[in-house]
């Protein structure tokens, strides 16, 4: 007999959060310590959105995504989870540019990157400071008619060199363009250049095996392999439940971690909200996605140093759309080496491109298999200028791309970015338009990543428990 994954699930609960990313996870957390019963459905065989990793043979693993975030996540990660695991963030020493306008080795602190504006590209320091104050001044409330391209011409007009220092690194993180709103850009930068670029010490296996002792010793009930395939809208537009792997689930309150135009289209369906709601929706436009490419090192081989991030180009100039072509010219490394998982011995790179979902899911299969191959072939050709003899020292290599992303997560397109900027406000509209509705998610570009999405998560899950246990009215 098939097992079942919802063997000894209860019939009705306070909150379901559907899928399991780091603002799914943060909900749960978050609201089972405020004391409702949470249950949380993963339809992925392990927890962590794209905050995961697989196994291969000779016990490589390997990290999914350019785990760097800043500062910020120890605070967050201390108050909303454990101190234990806020003890193990740890900075990444060793940032690299390498392309045909600049080599430049950084710790990508906010002194340092000024050091280098001044010293390097010979900016006015009073153009820094100004650029600086204004990136960080930058909220939620502002106007949003500036736009990246706008902001960078403001102060650095007509540096591509500069523009290309401080945007490419934001562009490798979450999509951003040139042409995205410049508070999309503002806020993350602003976020990383306080102190610099943080990770996971011991890999995210280790971090989301912490964050399930914490879910467990909270009491939050979580299932993999249990996919939602309904959300139920009472006829006074309130939640009542869920659709499970067959099953119905009753609840007060869901939390959606799932893309917000799948929450609202496919798990509601576009009936229950009005036509403007249903347009906005249909208007929020998908973010890209990315290839990767896993490269295992023999056992007791080893690399040299090489930075901890180096983004490697070869096109002359930024281009955000030159990023996402098939023929690479753009690359992140992220190198992880015996210290990034502390009692291992195993060298392993990671190699990142932004890509389009369109572009790979239009191919036959003999050609999505050729064009995977030559993939890693060319990043390799690409390593061997850092890692000398790299093809001699390869025992497992292999490619992941936007229809990888869509299989594993369920993103619509394959979308590793989430939404452009107008996805954020139809996500906050949503429970006015469904009692006990919300959505925590990577919208609006800043709520990309881990930090933005944990704290995307606290915010929702704060929401969530007002609407369960409102103030009385006489109080």
């Amino acid at each position: 007999m098939a097992k079942d994954f919802l063997k000894d699930v209860k019939d009705e609960y306070d909150v379901i959060v559907i899928g399991s990313g780091l603002a799914g996870l943060t909900s749960a957390n978050v609201l089972a310590k405020a004391g409702h019963s949470v249950l949380l459905l993963e339809h992925h065989y392990q927890l962590g959105g794209l905050a995961t990793w697989f196994k291969r043979k000779n016990g490589h693993i390997f990290d999914i995504s350019l785990h760097g975030f800043p500062v910020g996540m120890i605070k967050s990660c201390r108050k909303y989870w454990s101190k234990e695991i806020a003890d193990s963030i740890v900075p990444l020493k060793g940032i690299r540019f390498e392309n045909p306008q600049f080599s430049i080795k950084t710790t990508f602190t906010r002194e340092d990157f000024t050091n280098h504006l001044i010293e390097k590209f010979k900016i006015d320091p009073k153009t820094i400071e100004d650029f600086f104050a204004t990136a960080r001044k930058m909220n939620f409330f502002d106007d949003q008619g500036m736009t990246n391209r706008e902001l960078f011409e403001k102060f650095f007009p007509g540096r591509d060199d500069v523009v290309r220092f401080l945007m490419e690194p934001i562009t490798y993180a979450n999509g951003s363009t040139l042409d995205d709103p410049a508070i999309t850009y503002g806020i993350v930068f602003s976020n990383f250049m306080h102190k610099g670029v943080y990770t996971f010490q011991g890999g995210t296996d280790k971090l989301i095996s912490m964050m399930k002792g914490e879910l467990d010793k909270n009491g939050v009930d979580y299932r993999i392999r249990s996919l939602v395939e309904k959300i139920e809208i009472s006829d006074d537009k309130k939640v009542t439940g869920v659709v499970v792997n067959g099953r119905r689930i009753g609840c007060k309150t869901i939390v959606s971690n799932s893309n917000i135009k799948s929450t609202i289209l496919n798990l509601v369906g576009e009936e229950h909200f009005d036509a403007d709601f249903v347009e906005d929706t249909k208007a929020i436009r998908l973010n890209n996605s990315s290839c990767q490419v896993y490269i295992g090192i023999k056992p007791g081989e080893k690399i040299d140093y090489c930075g901890d991030l180096l983004f490697h180009s070869e096109h002359n100039g930024f281009d955000s759309d030159a990023m996402l072509s098939m023929k690479v010219s753009s690359r992140t490394f992220s190198f992880y080496y015996p210290s990034t998982r502390p009692g291992s011995d195993r060298y392993v790179v990671v190699s990142s491109t932004n890509a389009n979902y369109e572009d790979w899911a239009s191919l036959s299969e003999e050609e999505y298999e050729a064009a995977k191959k030559d993939l890693c072939e060319t990043t390799l050709d690409c390593l061997e200028q850092y890692v000398p003899g790299i093809r001699e020292k390869v025992d497992h290599i292999e490619a992941s791309t936007p229809c990888t992303f869509k299989h594993y997560t369920r993103h619509l397109k394959g979308s590793s970015f989430g939404t452009k900027f107008e996805g954020l406000k139809v996500s906050k509209e949503l429970p006015e338009k469904i009692g006990g509705l919300f959505h925590a998610g990577s919208v609006g570009i800043i709520m990309s990543g881990w930090l933005g999405a944990l704290n995307y998560g606290v915010i929702v899950s704060n929401d969530v428990d007002k609407y369960l246990t409102p103030f009385p009215v006489n109080a």
